[in-house]
């Protein structure tokens, strides 16, 4: 039986899928969740086997954020893109960031099961309907790391928590109950974050999300 998260920002896709998916026999839906900061916290915890995920649950991280996030750090969690997004671009990101598959919210529900299956069986699925040619694999694999983001990629894990709640105006206690950890310790991760990436202000730090895509408003 394969554990499965769904994380959408949409309550009511969440319950289509979650009925769809829980129909299927070796599939269990445990749990959902409507952004991607909170998606990241139920991957921490465990148990999830696959992970179906929107790319844009604004207000908060970008899916693809989350998606490099949660490869990086549980590579064992096998993760499907489910997204309107149909630009090349997107897929191309996504893949490239550790999702196993991509589908298309405007394909048939076949295609989404097609995909879990394929990934019960540790196999990759792209949605028909997506073309992917030379150049767009040479993309996937490329190894270069985007420049502009070195700075953000020096950020440790929990920093990387920290800096879409910050953005969207959490407070310090409200952030340290939705992270479990104490007032002191976000304030010294904010402080952390505005060091390494050279910001002096929520709104410095705002323009550098939004600039680099690292969140959806």
């Amino acid at each position: 039986m394969y554990n499965v998260l769904i994380a959408d920002d949409h309550a009511v896709v969440r319950y289509g899928l979650s009925s769809l998916i829980g129909e299927q026999p070796n599939f269990k839906v445990v749990d959902q969740a409507a952004n991607g900061t909170d998606t990241y916290l139920r991957v921490e915890r465990g148990d999830i086997d696959i992970l179906v995920m929107d790319l844009s649950m604004p207000p908060g991280e970008s899916g693809l954020i989350t998606t490099q996030r949660i490869h990086d750090q549980f590579p064992n969690v096998r993760i499907l893109i489910l997204s309107m997004h149909e630009e090349q671009e997107y897929i191309n990101q996504a893949i490239h960031n550790g999702a196993m598959s991509y589908v298309l919210k405007s394909s048939s529900d076949d295609e989404l099961l097609h995909a879990l299956t394929a990934l019960s069986n540790g196999d990759t699925y792209i949605d028909k309907n997506i073309k992917i040619s030379k150049t767009d694999l040479e993309q996937i694999n490329s190894g270069d790391v985007n420049v502009s983001l070195k700075s953000y990629n020096a950020l440790s894990k929990r920093e990387r928590d920290v800096l879409p709640l910050v953005t969207l105006g959490y407070s310090n206690k409200e952030i340290a109950a939705e992270l479990f950890i104490s007032t002191k310790t976000v304030e010294a991760h904010k402080a952390s974050i505005m060091h390494k990436l050279k910001l002096h202000s929520r709104a410095d730090l705002i323009r550098y999300a939004v600039h680099h895509h690292l969140i959806d408003i």
